[in-house]
């Protein structure tokens, strides 16, 4: 499955669930994470979207590490299979 294809179902699976996932575009501030994942309850959390089995850039694992030293939760989106848990663990934090 393609990366496209997977970020298509998170976004469909967020708004189902009353959310938005909305795209991030960072001029000037490369390496962050694909969508700000927005449900009820104010809760908050940003999602890196990849192909099948791919990993993480070093710049977005940077990014990662600076994110989550704020607070915010950070996850890395490879399989569709994933997004259930995804969003379950934001709803819950």
């Amino acid at each position: 499955m393609r990366e496209k294809e997977i970020e298509k179902r998170l976004v469909k699976h967020t708004k189902d669930l009353g959310g938005l996932a909305l795209k991030i575009v960072s001029p000037g501030f490369d390496g962050m994470p694909d969508r700000l994942v927005l449900l009820s309850n104010g809760k908050i959390a940003f999602v890196e979207v990849k192909a099948p089995g791919k990993i993480l850039r070093p710049l977005q694992e940077k990014r990662k590490r600076q994110l989550e030293a704020l607070g915010f939760l950070v996850f890395c989106l490879d399989d569709v299979k994933q997004i259930g848990g995804i969003l379950h663990e934001i709803q819950t934090s």
